[in-house]
């Protein structure tokens, strides 16, 4: 299983939880020191007074006092089994009934003590037990001592089994200290929670959300439109950041203003010198050598056209409008028409859409000339899907080979084999086209026909 996917994503998340774990690994420390406080604060409670008793009862036990008076001159014996002070009992058999898990922990403990104090037992027996308010000794008992006794919670019962094979016994409160320190754990768990982990989650919110800000304000950035700044706000770093995305917006907007106004230059100043080179051609009085030239020149304008507009494509003059795809394409393929060029177009169904229509129909074109000029015609279809808009233009031409697809859409560049500088152009249609298709939101896709050609497909989002 992959734990990742549970884990959240968001800055503000990670942080509770990394937060809330240190909490809970603090925590679980201070239950295991706590806890080891309250053993040993149990046994200076209640295990050295229990091996006290039990060597004291001993004692008496082995030399009980032979007579007490008393004042209607009755003579009345010590019990020698049962020691009124340290109330010990002693008894030929095991007092503690079977079937009650034992204590070994305590067991040893108090073994341990009898014998610093001069007791050798054969074994010791210690068992822990809920107070059962119907048991007799607590009616026997003060109101004050059998309440203490209950809230305590637990009776601690131990047999020692001396040499001779007797038993002394004794029973006495037991605190239940581990669940006080459970209790105590929870409530400081609970506070820690409200007085640390909220105020993190309030500044790790403070930090986000202006994080979050920065990344949409980053997503939705296009150069050129002047959008307004990212408000400045939050802990001073991240001010920092804003404010230099800020400023590197506005850097970028100027370089592609200058860049704009210079390649805007360019075109005049190219444009310029082949315009009055068309003019000069006109006195040439040789036909052929005039219509190379022209031609020439021809294809010095289209080049530049379409290198201005593949580097003026991030920020295009020509706003989206609602189109009509199926019409667009039939006047791009009428155009054709006119030319006495073999491109087919199968009737579509009337598709709308909110498309740059200048671009598009450009995008088009380039995909039908290459079909016609490198497969001697083109056949052009739409087809609308649930999410998208597939126009494909097909050729039965050489195709292209297939390690090579992807590396046509690179910017000047051309397959010597079949596409040479005979049959025209740079490298740039492809580019071109893509770079269209994709400030569209959509995608330009080459494959190779079954029975030789190629097939190129635009897909659009609906």
């Amino acid at each position: 299983m992959n734990l990742r996917r549970f884990l959240p994503k968001s800055l503000t998340g990670q942080i509770g939880l990394l937060v809330a774990l240190a909490l809970f690994v603090a925590q679980a420390i201070n239950f295991g020191l706590m806890l080891n406080e309250r053993r040993g604060a149990r046994f200076g409670q209640v295990i050295v007074p229990s091996v006290t008793r039990l060597i004291d009862a001993n004692e008496r036990l082995a030399n009980p006092l032979p007579v007490d008076p008393v004042d209607d001159d009755r003579p009345r014996r010590q019990r020698r089994d049962f020691d009124q002070r340290t109330r010990v009992q002693l008894s030929n058999t095991q007092p503690i009934p079977g079937g009650q898990p034992r204590r070994p922990d305590i067991e040893d403990a108090i073994e341990r003590g009898l014998v610093d104090g001069g007791l050798d037992p054969l074994q010791v027996l210690a068992v822990v037990r809920p107070i059962d308010d119907r048991r007799p000794f607590l009616r026997k008992m003060s109101p004050q001592r059998a309440d203490r006794l209950r809230r305590l919670g637990a009776e601690l019962h131990v047999a020692v089994q001396l040499r001779d094979g007797r038993w002394l016994s004794l029973q006495t409160g037991w605190p239940r200290s581990e669940m006080v320190v459970i209790w105590q754990l929870l409530i400081q768990t609970g506070i820690l929670y409200i007085v640390v982990l909220i105020p993190v989650l309030l500044a790790t919110r403070r930090i986000a959300k202006p994080l979050r800000n920065l990344a949409a304000a980053a997503r939705s950035f296009v150069p050129g439109e002047n959008a307004e700044p990212v408000e400045e706000h939050g802990p001073s770093d991240v001010r920092s950041v804003i404010a230099a995305y800020n400023g590197l917006s506005k850097r970028v907007t100027a370089m592609l203003d200058e860049k704009d106004r210079m390649l805007g230059a360019i075109g005049h100043d190219l444009r310029t010198p082949l315009a009055a080179l068309r003019v000069r051609i006109e006195s040439v009085e040789d036909d052929e050598d005039r219509g190379r030239m022209a031609d020439t020149i021809d294809e010095m304008n289209r080049t530049l056209d379409d290198i201005l507009s593949l580097a003026r494509l991030g920020r295009p003059s020509e706003p989206p409008t609602d189109v009509d795809l199926s019409a667009l394409i039939d006047a791009v393929v009428e155009d054709f028409r006119d030319l006495d060029m073999p491109v087919q177009f199968e009737e579509a169904p009337r598709l709308t859409m909110r498309i740059r229509t200048g671009l598009m129909r450009r995008a088009v074109r380039n995909l039908i000339e290459n079909a016609v000029k490198y497969g001697q015609s083109a056949e052009v279809t739409l087809v609308p899907e649930s999410e998208n808009a597939l126009i494909a233009v097909a050729d039965r031409g050489p195709g292209i080979p297939p390690d090579q697809i992807e590396a046509v859409f690179d910017p000047f560049t051309r397959l010597e084999t079949s596409r040479n500088r005979g049959t025209g152009g740079i490298g740039l249609g492809l580019a071109l086209a893509r770079a269209i298709v994709r400030d569209a939101g959509g995608d330009i896709v080459l494959a190779n026909r079954e029975g030789g050609g190629l097939i190129a497909t635009i897909r659009l989002p609906r």
